[in-house]
């Protein structure tokens, strides 16, 4: 993200939009680094639209799996259903990609603008196939789908004989309908030579080898255009560059972070969080005295007692008193069922509170430990009270935490494995087709130093010089590989994050299926903490 913005101000751009396929993993890391390199930020997705039914699972001849259409939010009604279609995509219509379908656009639709895509959108799909009354009639249904002055058909020019083919009839079905043209350019990497790095991520990601004659093979055009270039292809067609300033200027979007979305704990009527959470700190401490008297310990009740209030007024004024309740009914309940919890862990175990309501076992004033480590006053961000519990019954606590707050205000979060030094020099010999032991040697040689990238590697390692200097193969893996590193290789379920949220999800964040099958945020730890959903950690241990 950061070179992306980087050279989207060398080229004077003052807006940048990402459109990734069927997801919106990087949504608000994207926003934040728009925001910082003083760039306006335009959230949008290249959704998969089914031919029918997004949960018609049966493939038929010659019919595609799905269309691709871009998705772009004006304002927050615009994200919020984005979000909503999006996570559709994966909950409800997944099928080879995740897939909406035009049913539930038009049910969300609100606050969008669609542009009719690449080849692979309906429309220029039919018109590939010479099928032109169609295309006309599928235009004409997505512009009274999304409202007039809210549908685009896209001009694209990678250089393909296709596009050459589809683009005047795209002129032609805009003037009869009245529709706006829009040019753009497939943007896959950033410089037209970063072409060959791109050309083995995607053998790498589909299982090839760069010297296979049926792979997927993208066209050295999709690079991000500079004004010029894009003058250049599309100047004659009156309308289709300065629309791409207009769309921009439209989309006025700033996702509201920071603000806090605490689950709802259930209450009696009339009762506070506030109150209850009082109420159960201090009868849970009287207990506590119990206890401790019974193993021939004198606590200091008076001291006790004041560091309890000292921490709940804090607890409190900070708006922490429904996440204290909520963490110790899910914990309490795990040790009613007899499974087994630890004792507590790091700042929280700081806490008189947490140890009042069993969350934690350590008694704080015994042992001298700090509250204000694990909370005071002028911290900004949440408390962090990681709970361990016995790794073969975590999923029980999880299901009880599903079953109390409802299906759809609970997910996982996702996490996102990245190429790493040694791990993309094998993954980039194999795509080069390099033999084995070569490919180890050379990763081996990268020193076991964590966090270390290849520059730093190079740098340390005369031998790697060396090879990069005498073996042009040996320094064309590594270029490549040095422009791969640290880019996503995969999807997985964190280890221990959960969000709760006090609406269902899919109004805040898009959710993923796991490889489990289960429901995940499409945004990692760090992105739904900014976009202000409460996570806590449900660590499973021995």
């Amino acid at each position: 993200l950061p070179d992306l913005m980087k050279r989207a101000k060398e080229l004077s751009m003052d807006t940048v939009v990402m459109t990734d396929h069927g997801n919106m993993f990087g949504a608000i890391h994207f926003q934040l680094a728009a925001q910082k390199a003083g760039l306006k930020p335009v959230i949008g997705c290249e959704v998969y639209v089914a031919p029918g039914d997004r949960r018609d699972r049966e493939h038929r001849p010659g019919q595609e799996v799905a269309n691709h259409l871009v998705l772009l939010a004006k304002d927050l009604t615009g994200y919020q259903n984005l979000v909503r279609l999006v996570s559709a995509g994966y909950t409800e219509g997944f099928y080879y990609k995740p897939r909406i379908d035009l049913e539930l656009l038009k049910r969300h639709h609100q606050g969008l603008i669609a542009l009719s895509a690449c080849l692979h959108g309906r429309v220029p799909s039919l018109l590939m196939n010479d099928r032109a009354d169609q295309a006309e009639a599928a235009a004409r249904e997505l512009m009274a789908i999304m409202g007039e002055g809210n549908f685009f058909l896209e001009l694209q020019d990678a250089g393909l004989a296709e596009q050459k083919k589809v683009n005047p009839g795209l002129i032609d079905i805009a003037g009869r309908l009245g529709l706006g043209l829009v040019a753009t350019n497939d943007c896959h990497f950033l410089s037209r030579e970063d072409h060959e790095a791109h050309d083995a991520l995607i053998c790498l990601q589909t299982g090839k080898t760069i010297s296979d004659a049926d792979r997927m093979h993208y066209s050295a055009e999709l690079y991000l255009k500079s004004p010029a270039e894009m003058e250049l292809l599309f100047g004659d067609v009156e309308g289709a560059l300065a629309n791409t300033a207009e769309i921009a200027r439209r989309c006025e979007l700033e996702l509201p972070l920071g603000r806090l979305r605490f689950p709802r704990f259930p209450l009696a009527n009339g009762e506070t969080a506030r109150d209850r959470l009082r109420q159960d700190a201090r009868q849970g401490l009287s207990l506590r005295f119990k206890e401790l008297e019974q193993r021939g310990l004198a606590p200091d009740r008076a001291a006790y007692e004041k560091r309890l209030e000292y921490e709940l007024d804090i607890l409190i004024q900070k708006g922490f008193a429904g996440y204290f309740l909520v963490v110790a009914d899910f914990v309490n309940w795990a040790k009613d069922s007899q499974i087994p919890v630890g004792p507590g862990r790091g700042s929280a175990a700081g806490s008189l509170v947490a140890y009042a309501l069993r969350i934690t076992d350590l008694d704080p004033i015994r042992y001298k430990l700090i509250f204000e480590r694990f909370l005071n006053v002028e911290r900004e961000s949440m408390p962090d009270i990681d709970m361990d519990f016995c790794m073969d019954r975590r999923q029980e606590v999880l299901d009880y935490v599903t079953e109390k707050y409802g299906k759809l205000h609970v997910a996982q979060i996702i996490t996102f494995g990245s190429l790493q030094a040694r791990g993309v020099i094998r993954d980039v010999g194999r795509v080069m087709s390099m033999p084995y032991n070569e490919v180890d040697q050379i990763a081996k040689l990268v020193p076991s130093v964590l966090g270390i990238t290849l520059d730093k590697a190079i740098e340390a390692e005369p031998r790697l010089r060396e090879l990069m200097k005498n073996e042009p193969q040996v320094n064309k893996l590594l270029e490549i590989a040095r422009a791969l590193e640290g880019l996503p290789r995969h999807a997985s379920t964190h280890a221990a994050g959960v969000v709760i949220a006090d609406v269902p999800l899919s109004e805040v964040v898009p959710l993923y299926k796991g490889p489990k099958d289960e429901t995940v945020t499409q945004f990692d730890m760090k992105g739904v903490e900014k976009a202000g959903l409460i996570k806590f950690d449900f660590l499973g241990l021995r």
